[in-house]
């Protein structure tokens, strides 16, 4: 294999990694490829007697990301920016997309294949809410947190790849656990119950609000980016959805995956309305998060327009 093509075969993993540092997926994508132009230019300093060419990579990729890292907002969820809504409480105003951690296709994150616990652990460590409260860490300690407890690297590794002592690591690691376990559980636990994902579809499509709701954990949320605007609790999404007056009816949904998690591109009259990502927990829905942005679809290599049934 040319030295290229090993740069290549890196390119998913270190995707998830700074997609993990940044929360965007086009800001992860900018960041590989810069790490890998870096690699490519210094070829001629690699030493693989000094470092294997992952551990390199990533050293690359993490000073790429801290600088990055530096210089935008901390990107969150709407349930990071305030309290929930009441259910006939207006939207309000949009906020920039850079407000709000972005999505990213499994595709782009994830290896196809592979120990099935390692993929699993992969999948939990892309999910939203998870990436959402790496963002409430300082770059080193978020750094250190996702290769210490999601990549699994030594502390020793750790410490030469960021230059510092592994007393560091383990100071920075303790006082990232600190803060993480100050937030609330992220949704979700890894478990997607196929059955009850068909009868969410089935309930959406045909918008029965009672068999959705069903279908809800007691303290569901629901989120729609860019808005700031989110609802928490079964009763204040029933609330919503009757109040909606049937804006979803006849929309569709075309499965894709995001984050880790089922989702899907939801269509109205045809065209392109947002990605719906959902996240489970105890065999029911936990979450619902509708990225209200139709250019997103193209990074999911889906259509902006859809042939739709003619409406009764």
């Amino acid at each position: 294999m040319g030295f290229e093509a090993g740069l290549e075969a890196y390119r998913v993993e270190l995707t998830g990694y700074c997609y993990r540092m940044l929360a965007s997926s086009g800001e992860a994508e900018d960041a590989v490829q810069e790490t890998l132009f870096r690699a490519w230019n210094n070829a001629d300093r690699f030493d693989e007697s000094k470092a294997q060419l992952r551990t390199w990579l990533y050293r690359i990729a993490t000073n790429v990301c801290l600088d990055m890292a530096r210089s935008v907002q901390r990107r969150a969820l709407a349930m990071d920016l305030g309290p929930s809504a009441p259910a006939s409480g207006s939207l309000g105003a949009p906020l920039p997309a850079a407000t709000f951690v972005q999505p990213v296709p499994d595709r782009l994150a994830l290896p196809a294949e592979g120990d099935p616990a390692e993929v699993a652990v992969g999948r939990e460590g892309i999910r939203l809410a998870f990436v959402a409260a790496l963002q409430a860490l300082p770059p080193r300690q978020r750094a250190v947190l996702i290769l210490r407890e999601v990549l699994c690297w030594p502390a020793a590794e750790v410490a030469g790849l960021l230059g510092t002592s592994t007393a560091a690591v383990n100071s920075a690691l303790q006082r990232a656990r600190i803060t993480m376990s100050a937030r609330p559980r992220p949704d979700g636990n890894g478990e997607v119950d196929a059955d009850l994902l068909e009868r969410y579809v089935e309930a959406f499509t045909a918008y029965d609000i009672d068999a959705l709701v069903s279908l809800l954990h007691h303290d569901a949320t629901m989120s729609m980016p860019p808005f700031a605007w989110w609802l928490s609790g079964r009763d204040a999404i029933r609330a919503a959805l009757l109040g909606a007056a049937g804006a979803c009816a006849g929309d569709r949904l075309v499965r894709t995956a995001a984050n880790g998690s089922p989702a899907f591109a939801q269509y109205r009259d045809g065209q392109a309305l947002g990605l719906v990502i959902v996240d489970f927990r105890d065999g029911l829905i936990a979450s619902t998060t509708t990225y209200l942005e139709p250019s997103l679809l193209t990074l999911f290599e889906l259509p902006m327009t859809l042939e739709m049934p003619s409406r009764m």
